[in-house]
C-alpha cells in the first residue's frame, strides 16, 4: 500500500476519534502506533509482514517518549506551571486585578478592563490560559455581577483574558511550538511581547466602546477613600511586579535562558511567599500537587503528539502536500488564508495543544518551504489558537467560565460576550499577517 495513503487515512482517523470525544493523547499515540505498524509491514511490492514491523515500531515507542521528556527545552513546562500555582495559591496573581480594579474604578467598564488587565499579569506568570480563566473567573465574575454589570461583559472579558496566557510570555504553547519547531524558546517569547501588548490595548478598547454604546451594562460603582485604596492596593502588587521583572527581564536581558528562568522563578516565588507569610505547607502541596496533574496530561499529549510526527514522517505525508502546493504555485497569500482558515476550523473543535500537535507536522513543511519565518509563524499560530479558546462550539475558556458561574447565566449568553471581542482578535490577526514586523522587531534585537 502506498505510505501516503496511510498517512492520509491516519490524519482522517484522528479527527474522527476526535469528533467522537477520545481524549487527544490516546486518538494521536493509537493512530501514530498503527500507522507506523501498517508502513513497516506494507512495504511496496513486498507482502504484509507484522513481524518485520514490530522491531522498528518498538524501538521507536521504547526511545520516543524518554528522548523527548529529557528534552531541556520542554523541563520548563512543569516550573512555568509550578510558578503560576504557586502564585495563585500566595494570592500574588489577584493584587494585579485589585489594583486595577481600585485605578479603574471611576472609568466606565473598569471592573471590566481590571479583568483583563488582572489576566495579563496572571498571564506573565503562569503561562495558562485555562489557568487564568479559571482564577480570574472566580474572583472578577462575582463582582462584576454584584455591581450589575451585564453577565455578556461580566463572562467575557474574564474568559477573552483569560486567552492571553497562550500569547503573553512565558505561554506553553510556545514553549512546545519551539521544541517541535526546532525554534529558540527565547525568541518565540520576545517576538510575543508586542503582539500580546496590542492585543490586550484591543480587549480594553473593545469594553470601552461597549460601555459607550451600551453604559448600562456596566453602572458606575459608588466608592470611597478611593486616592487612599489606590495606593494600598499599588503597594500590594510589588511581589508579582518582581516576580515579572526577574523572570521576563532575566530573559529578554539575556541573563539566563527560558528553562533558567523557569527555576529561577519558581524559587523566587516561594521564598515570596514565605517570607510574606502567603504560603505554607498546605498551599505549597497543594501547587505542587496541581502542578504535577497538569504537567502529566500535557507531557502525555506531547508525547503522542511527538509519535504522531514520527508516523507523518514515515509516511512522507508532508513532503507530498509540499509537493503539491508548489506545483500548484499558490501565492503565499493564499497559503497563509489557507492555513488560517485550518486553525479556525479546528479551534471550534479541538483543545489548543491538540491542534498544534495535529497541523505542525504539516504546515510547518509548507511554510518553510515559502521561506517564511517560523518565529513569525509561531505567533501567528498561537494567536489563532488563542481565538480558538473562545469561539463556539468548544471554547474551553468558555466552559471555564461556564463551571464557575453554574447555571446563574446560560451558556450562549457567555459566548455572546465573547463575540464582541472576537472583532479585536480579526483586527489584531490581520496587523500581524500583514506587519509581521510586529513579531520580528524584538527578536531582531537579540
Amino acid at each position: 500500500m502506498d505510505p501516503h495513503l496511510i498517512g492520509y487515512g491516519g490524519f482522517a482517523v484522528v479527527l474522527v476519534l476526535l469528533a467522537f470525544r477520545v481524549p487527544i493523547a490516546i486518538a494521536l499515540g493509537s493512530v501514530a502506533t498503527c500507522g507506523m505498524l501498517l508502513a513497516y509491514a506494507w512495504t511496496p511490492w513486498l507482502p504484509f509482514s507484522l513481524s518485520v514491523a514490530i522491531p522498528p515500531v518498538s524501538s521507536l515507542l521504547g526511545s520516543t517518549p524518554l528522548d523527548f521528556i529529557n528534552s531541556y527545552a520542554l523541563s520548563t513546562v512543569p516550573l512555568f506551571i509550578f510558578v503560576g500555582h504557586l502564585a495563585f495559591q500566595a494570592g500574588f496573581t489577584t493584587d494585579i486585578y485589585a489594583a486595577a480594579r481600585v485605578w479603574l474604578a471611576r472609568m466606565p467598564g473598569g471592573l471590566a478592563i481590571a479583568s483583563i488587565i488582572g489576566c495579563g499579569g496572571f498571564s506573565a506568570i503562569s503561562g495558562s490560559s485555562v489557568a487564568c480563566a479559571a482564577a480570574m473567573g472566580r474572583v472578577a465574575v462575582p463582582e462584576m455581577l454584584e455591581s450589575n454589570y451585564s453577565r455578556a461583559l461580566a463572562t467575557g472579558s474574564v474568559a477573552i483574558g483569560g486567552t492571553l496566557g497562550s500569547l503573553i510570555p512565558p505561554s506553553i504553547l510556545f514553549i512546545i511550538f519551539g521544541v517541535f519547531a526546532e525554534q529558540s524558546i527565547a525568541k518565540l517569547f520576545v517576538a510575543a511581547a508586542i503582539p500580546g501588548l496590542i492585543s490586550l490595548i484591543g480587549y480594553i478598547v473593545i469594553v470601552v466602546i461597549w460601555v459607550k454604546l451600551r453604559p448600562q451594562d456596566a453602572p458606575q460603582p459608588e466608592l470611597t477613600n478611593v486616592r487612599e485604596k489606590r495606593g494600598q492596593a499599588l503597594a500590594k502588587c510589588w511581589p508579582i511586579l518582581l516576580l515579572f521583572a526577574v523572570i521576563i527581564g532575566g530573559i529578554y536581558l539575556g541573563a539566563f535562558t527560558p528553562t533558567e528562568a523557569a527555576g529561577v522563578g519558581a524559587i523566587a516565588t516561594l521564598i515570596l511567599g514565605v517570607v510574606l507569610r502567603r504560603l505554607d505547607i498546605a498551599k505549597i502541596k497543594e501547587a505542587l500537587r496541581e502542578a504535577v496533574s497538569q504537567s502529566g496530561q500535557l507531557f502525555a499529549i506531547a508525547i503522542a503528539g511527538k509519535l504522531f510526527v514520527n508516523f507523518i514522517a514515515l509516511t512522507n505525508v508532508a513532503a507530498q502536500l509540499t509537493g503539491w502546493i508548489g506545483s500548484a504555485e499558490l501565492s503565499v497569500f493564499v497559503v497563509m488564508g489557507l492555513i488560517v482558515l485550518l486553525y479556525l476550523i479546528l479551534g471550534m473543535m479541538l483543545d489548543p495543544l491538540g491542534i498544534i500537535l495535529l497541523t505542525l507536522p504539516l504546515t510547518l513543511p509548507v511554510v518553510e518551504s515559502y521561506g517564511l519565518d517560523l518565529i513569525w509563524y509561531g505567533v501567528i499560530v498561537v494567536k489563532l489558537l488563542e481565538m480558538g479558546l473562545v469561539t463556539p462550539p468548544i471554547g474551553l475558556n468558555v466552559f471555564v467560565i461556564k463551571s464557575i458561574v453554574g447555571d446563574r447565566i446560560p451558556l450562549e449568553r457567555i459566548f455572546a460576550g465573547v463575540s464582541f471581542f472576537l472583532i479585536s482578535d480579526v483586527i489584531v490577526m490581520g496587523l500581524l499577517l500583514a506587519f509581521p514586523i510586529l513579531s520580528l522587531y524584538l527578536p531582531s534585537l537579540l
